[in-house]
């Protein structure tokens, strides 16, 4: 057997001691935990990903303001932040996606899923759902960890997407559930859809598949975090914001689901970018706070990304108690849908 010197042994250890140490602190003190920000390096998935790409000198597509026309609809639609923190001081009731951080060690559970056909954990063969959803055991009584506030085990599927975000940060693993409920009778989760993405590739969800988006998206990825925009240490928001619009028309890359066909309207993926100049005057100046500029300069270079239906040009981002809505409230409602142009659809740099 071949052996080394002891200060080499020594230098090893040292490295992969310190190389456990980096793990280590990929993660909070205490897990899981909701809302904690994300393992690092920023952004989140590779500098190459779509949602990290620059496309502030990416084409304007042809009929882009056909499109804008459309999102307009007669009227002038303005912006609208669709996040916050709680409807009234110490509700139930929240603006915004929550997402758990949890560790490698987190128990996974099985999802039943009503598309589980385009779903992961799943056997595709039989339809049955693996043991593969980290999901927090906090989320099932305890509110504040599904989208839309009230815990796992009050059925909402009816009313409200009910989305329930999860990041492993030991693994940069990332898992999406759309629709779900807990039955506590049965101790069975259900869901609507559910994706894995691991957050170190640029793998995109199989042709025709949906996730727990519409699009078939990422979803947190996209949206806009208290940890980036209010923090001044970070001096700038590195990736595109996701949108709703109220109708849509087939998918272009990125997306690859479509979930509408309405004429005129735009497809999931399609891309929006906020202009540097409207009437010789940059749009992202309307607005004198340096954290809501913040938000505006990242539509400006990484744009908008159309991942599902529902309100027209409304902006997701995460819950979270310390977001003020009245200085984003103003700030968005300063910007139109005619001060963004549509990227050429189907764009790749």
């Amino acid at each position: 057997m071949k052996t080394y010197p002891r200060a080499i042994l020594v230098l090893a250890l040292q490295a992969c001691l310190a190389a456990g140490a980096a793990v280590a602190q990929q993660c909070p003190p205490e897990v899981p935990v909701e809302g904690a920000p994300p393992p690092g390096p920023l952004p989140v998935f590779p500098a190459t990903n779509w949602w990290n790409t620059d496309v502030s000198a990416a084409p304007v597509d042809p009929k882009s303001a056909s499109y804008i026309s459309f999102i307009n609809n007669g009227s002038v639609r303005r912006l609208h932040p669709d996040f916050g923190g709680e409807v009234k001081p110490g509700s139930v009731g929240i603006y915004g996606f929550p997402y758990a951080i949890v560790d490698g060690t987190q128990p996974k559970q099985k999802v039943k899923f009503k598309y589980w056909d385009e779903s992961d954990g799943v056997d595709l063969n039989t339809g049955k759902p693996k043991a593969f959803y980290p999901i927090p055991l906090e989320s099932i009584t305890e509110p504040h960890w599904v989208e839309g506030g009230a815990p796992a085990n009050v059925d909402q599927r009816k009313k409200s997407d009910r989305h329930l975000l999860m990041i492993d940060c030991t693994n940069k693993h990332l898992y999406e559930l759309y629709n779900v409920f807990y039955d506590p009778t049965l101790k069975k989760w259900f869901g609507g859809s559910g994706a894995f993405f691991d957050m170190t590739k640029n793998d995109r969800r199989p042709e025709g598949w949906t996730s727990a988006d519409a699009a078939g998206l990422a979803i947190f990825p996209g949206l806009v975090r208290y940890d980036e925009a209010w923090n001044d240490a970070v001096p700038e928001i590195q990736h595109a914001l996701r949108v709703t619009v109220r109708a849509s028309n087939g998918h272009v890359y990125p997306g690859s689901h479509t979930a509408g066909s309405t004429s005129g309207a735009l497809p999931m993926g399609a891309r929006l970018r906020l202009k540097t100049s409207v009437n010789g005057v940059d749009p992202a100046t309307r607005t004198n706070d340096p954290h809501a500029r913040k938000i505006f300069r990242a539509m400006q270079r990484y744009g908008l990304i159309v991942a599902d239906n529902g309100s027209d040009m409304y902006i997701s981002g995460t819950f979270d108690k310390r977001w003020n809505n009245d200085i984003l409230n103003p700030a968005f409602s300063t910007l139109m849908a005619s001060d963004f142009e549509v990227i050429k659809l189907g764009w790749k740099p």
